[in-house]
């Protein structure tokens, strides 16, 4: 086994021996056998434990185990103890989840903090079986099927090429010892289900079910490959960045086939599920204006584009314009960023332009301090020629704003009155006129 272990680690080029490997050693069969391994082989690792705390007395005689093979095989160790149940009750999530999430991101902490170079996790076939059955069931698609993978980032798998049957007759053959976790026999969890009930039911169907698998799930990997592929080729036809968006032609977009997966994977990224992506497709026809929610970003239908945003904490502050101030940047987040120059000038010096992004105003009707602020429901003008007020809803609408642009943009007032839509239209009662003496210039940088 080691000598396949060498192997596997070279054809994977999973790190070289120079680098060091933190392992991920609960005390069980599968780390023991991948820290002795890492041993024999002489490579260059340390070790890492955590205690949930789930199990009592059980849990704490796994860490004083490994500490003890920590002094055995002389390497350095690190242990910490988490509250685990009550994380999963504070996050609502599973035990099983919170343990995942706790552990990963403590692995990560040392990693960086005590120099190494990659984490390994004790994996093997009977892991990627499971989670081939776990991910069929949850609907993952193509990315849920394809098995784990030998290296992720900084994450490693070194005996993912062995299965359970190697590692017990490697363990017996070294006389290792290790600890039996009580909850393995459990069938309460669903993993346990799978590998006490569900696999041996098919190995007793079909004749070497267990390696047949493995290599279909090897060639799911490859046709996960092609798949991406061509995914990636019909994004970039289909979709653009601008400023801090995504857009997606629906035109283009409703020429694809099968449309549903497309836009399911072309939405993956943004955490948006296979039932939202599907409300998305039956949505695709229906009026401007419409939103879908994933827990990390928004997609909103408007016209001809799908437009996708992360979601951020609407700005209700306003900000202050001095009569004395020359400049003004806020940067509050992504969504909302602004840089302004004024200035004044004499009326008979200063020769208008006609530019949107200067807003030239009759200095002596501002009261200052101007203020900055986002529009809300309600808010009207009177725009630039026309006499009569207009709603600024209906002002967005007419020069066909999305609603992410509408959210992002900015109002310029004096008191409780508009004096520009920055970057679209100054107030007619704000204008230069005959009777201007003083001309107050803002820019929009």
């Amino acid at each position: 086994m080691l000598k396949n272990f060498l192997e596997y680690i070279e054809s994977k080029k999973l790190f070289s021996h120079r680098q060091r490997v933190l392992l991920a050693v609960s005390g069980g069969i599968d780390s023991v056998v991948m820290l002795d391994l890492f041993y024999r082989a002489k490579l260059n690792f340390g070790i890492a434990h955590c205690n949930f705390q789930l199990r009592h007395e059980e849990s704490d005689n796994d860490e004083l185990f490994v500490r003890t093979l920590a002094g055995k095989y002389q390497v350095p160790i690190f242990v910490t103890r988490f509250e685990t149940a009550s994380y999963a009750e504070e996050n609502k999530i599973s035990i099983q989840m919170a343990a995942r999430d706790l552990r990963y991101t403590w692995f990560e902490e040392i990693r960086k903090n005590k120099g190494y170079d990659f984490i390994a996790t004790a994996h093997h076939k009977g892991d990627v079986m499971e989670t081939f059955f776990i991910n069929l069931a949850r609907g993952t698609g193509i990315r849920g099927i394809s098995g784990i993978k030998a290296k992720n980032d900084k994450l490693l798998r070194p005996i993912l090429f062995s299965g359970r049957a190697e590692i017990e007759n490697y363990a017996t053959k070294q006389q290792l010892e290790f600890r039996e976790d009580s909850s393995n026999a459990s069938l309460k969890y669903v993993r346990n289900n799978i590998r006490h009930k569900i696999i041996p039911a098919f190995e007793n169907l079909y004749q070497n079910y267990s390696n047949t698998l493995i290599a279909n799930i090897e060639r799911f990997k490859d046709i996960e490959t092609v798949y991406k592929t061509a995914i990636s080729e019909k994004w970039t036809a289909c979709s653009e960045e601008e400023k801090n968006t995504v857009r997606i032609d629906i035109a283009k977009l409703k020429k694809l086939s099968p449309l549903h997966t497309y836009l399911f994977e072309f939405l993956h990224p943004y955490n948006f599920s296979k039932e939202v992506v599907s409300d998305i497709c039956k949505g695709l026809d229906t009026n401007s204006g419409k939103q879908f929610f994933s827990h990390s970003h928004r997609l909103i239908k408007d016209r001809n584009m799908l437009i996708i945003s992360e979601l951020t904490e609407k700005e209700n502050a306003t900000f202050s314009v001095l009569a004395n101030q020359t400049s003004l940047i806020l940067h509050e987040n992504k969504l909302d960023e602004i840089s302004l120059k004024m200035e004044y000038f004499a009326a008979e010096e200063y020769k208008i332009v006609n530019n949107l992004q200067i807003a030239a105003l009759d200095a002596d009707k501002l009261q200052f301090p101007l203020l900055l602020r986002k529009w809300k429901a309600g808010d009207y003008f009177y725009p630039l020629g026309m006499r009569q007020r207009k709603k600024l809803s209906n002002f967005f609408t007419d020069i066909k704003l999305s609603l992410l642009e509408k959210e992002s943009t900015w109002l310029l007032c004096s008191d409780n009155d508009i004096v520009w839509v920055i970057g679209y239209r100054i107030d007619n009662r704000f204008k230069l006129t005959k009777n201007t003496k003083r001309v107050f210039k803002i820019e929009l940088l």
